[in-house]
Formats: C-alpha cells, structure tokens, sequence
C-alpha cells in the first residue's frame, strides 16, 4: 500500500478533481448550497485540494502558501450547529469520490470517507463564535489509521 491516502489516490491531480466534483454537488445540493451562498473564493477547487493533500499525506503548500490552519477554522465557524447540511456535505463528499474515479479501491475510498467525516465535525467545533478560535492550529493529519496522534489539539489543549 502506498504510504500516504495524497500518493494512494495520485496526488494534486485526483485530490484537484475530488475537489471539484464536490464543490459541484454542494452547489447543487439545496441545503450544502446555503454554505457557499455569500460567495467563495475564485480558486476555492485548488485551495480546497491544497488543503485536503496536506491533511493526507502531501506537500504543505496550503499552510505555506495560501492560508494558516487557525484561518481555515475560522471561516467555518460560528455559524452554529448544523448535522442536516453536515450529514449532506458528508453525502455529496461520498458521491464525490466515485465522480473523481477514486471509488474503485475500498480502502482508499473508505479513507477518504472517513477523513471527510472527521473534518467536517472537526470544523464545527467552535459553532458559536470564530471569536473562539485559537492562534497557532495545525492542519491534522489523517492516515490509513485515521487522525495521527499529535496533528490536533482539542480546545483548550497543545498539539504536540
């Protein structure tokens, strides 16, 4: 087996798609859709598999090049909860994955899942206010076995 979920899948190219079929069906999807409808960036696709290929094993071009961790959390917070477009969002991701070909193999479609699942509870954590959000986040990192010790702090906690 490769040695990252980002080399299993092909890298920038097949993460690039992901990316893009998902954005596709969230856009469609009449409840994701509300989470984009005061606009997002022009190079949402890249930067979101930018971000999806340093979480799983790849280059750590987001973090370097385009924005920090504690930046990302902060735009997704403070909208309070939301399990209907959460659960949704998970749905389209799972869909995403076959449009992208990257369905065929169980474990790396199983992985990519459970990543996303993950990420998206990880994202709501601070659903009261960005306001609460920490200095200094890392991007967690998620393996074949799931997050990777050490790569997230809970709130009120040090990676490390």
């Amino acid at each position: 087996m490769a040695t990252s979920i980002y080399d299993a899948v092909g890298g920038m190219p097949a993460l690039t798609r992901l990316a893009h079929s998902w954005h596709e069906r969230c856009l469609a999807d009449p409840v994701v859709s509300h989470a984009f409808s005061h606009g997002f960036h022009p190079d949402h696709t890249a930067r979101l598999a930018a971000y999806w290929a340093e979480a799983l094993g790849g280059p750590p071009r987001y973090t370097s090049e385009l924005a920090s961790e504690t930046d990302v959390v902060r735009m997704h917070s403070g909208n309070g909860p939301h399990p209907e477009m959460d659960a949704r969002a998970v749905a389209c991701f799972a869909d995403a994955v076959g449009d992208a070909g990257l369905g065929d193999d169980p474990a790396v479609r199983d992985a990519l899942v459970e990543y996303f699942t993950w990420a998206t509870a990880y994202m709501s954590t601070y659903h009261d206010s960005a306001g609460d959000v920490p200095d200094g986040l890392t991007v967690p990192k998620w393996s074949w076995d799931g997050l990777v010790d050490g790569t997230y702090a809970r709130p009120g906690q040090a990676a490390g």
